[in-house]
């Protein structure tokens, strides 16, 4: 059984938006208040977080998250990893680094946004990682931790503890992910031009900032019991699905529920937007429930 928890249900800029008076921006409803879209799922015994943006820190709290196997990122944008530094806080309590899976495309963007973090004489306090290189092939998480536990030294920064009891300096290891017993699906999608990745575990698919699917793709997506989609408006968008295209492909997959995210205010408030969404996929014939996701919701599949 794999159980996803959405963490963040909104776009680049969350709602509300700063400054904005909109209804939906005003409401007092707690599904329209939304993070920047993120997901926390258990998966064959281990904690996995899909996406590490702005509000990483805020999630980790509202959730009670207190260990992470891995974080998957889907692209390198920085509503999607915004929020990497703050693994420093497992780092610590763990005393591990953190097991990050990404594109090699992505890993060039992390290492300039958080250069600290890769450079040979590192400043105290900097984030523990270790990369682990992906691509559309599926994969198994793992854990790169026969190094030793992390271990503090003042002013210095952090070691890796031999049985020996000497103290190793940590490196930041990267190397590619292990394909042996693979049991995580990526699904390879687009973002205007951009190639981004989404994640099939078992039973539930989790796809977000899309704004095209290639048709070869469709075939990972067969027999789901659940799907997420992203959307961010009724209108066409370059580099994510409207509302007619998330629904379009919602049919075309066929899973028994699809949960639409990466929702903007463009939107009607979460009640009324269900509504809405009842009566097209009567009109269109699609038989698979979609319903906009929300901050905090639970699927199990």
């Amino acid at each position: 059984m794999t159980k996803l928890t959405f963490l963040g249900t909104g776009t680049s800029q969350g709602v509300p938006i700063i400054a904005c008076q909109c209804p939906v921006c005003k409401s007092t409803d707690p599904r329209d208040k939304r993070f920047r879209s993120s997901a926390f799922v258990e998966y064959n015994g281990r904690n996995i977080l899909i996406d590490a943006g702005p509000d990483f820190r805020s999630q980790m709290l509202a959730h009670d998250i207190r260990h992470l196997d891995a974080i998957l990122l889907t692209h390198n944008h920085k509503d999607h990893t915004g929020g990497l530094d703050d693994v420093r806080s497992f780092n610590y309590i763990d005393r591990k680094a953190a097991e990050i899976y990404c594109e090699e495309r992505v890993l060039k963007t992390i290492r300039n946004d958080y250069a600290y973090a890769f450079s040979e004489h590192k400043y105290p306090g900097a984030p523990e990682w270790h990369v682990h290189l992906i691509d559309e092939r599926p994969f198994r998480v793992e854990s790169l931790q026969d190094t030793g536990d992390l271990e503090w030294v003042h002013d210095t920064g952090y070691f890796y503890r031999q049985a020996d009891g000497s103290l190793l300096p940590s490196d930041n290891a990267i190397r590619e992910a292990s394909h042996d017993q693979a049991d995580i699906i990526p699904i390879r999608g687009f973002h205007d031009q951009m190639p981004v990745l989404g994640f099939r575990f078992g039973g539930i698919a989790y796809i977000t900032d899309m704004s095209s699917l290639p048709e070869q793709e469709l075939d990972k997506l067969k027999g789901l019991e659940h799907v997420t989609l992203n959307t961010v408006g009724y209108h066409p968008h370059h580099s994510h699905f409207s509302l007619e295209e998330a629904l379009a492909l919602a049919g075309r997959i066929g899973a028994r529920h699809t949960w639409l995210t990466h929702l903007s205010h463009a939107f009607p408030r979460h009640s009324a937007f269900c509504e809405e969404l009842r009566e097209r996929c009567c009109q269109l014939g699609i038989r698979s429930e979609v319903l906009p996701a929300y901050d905090g919701l639970t699927i199990e599949g």
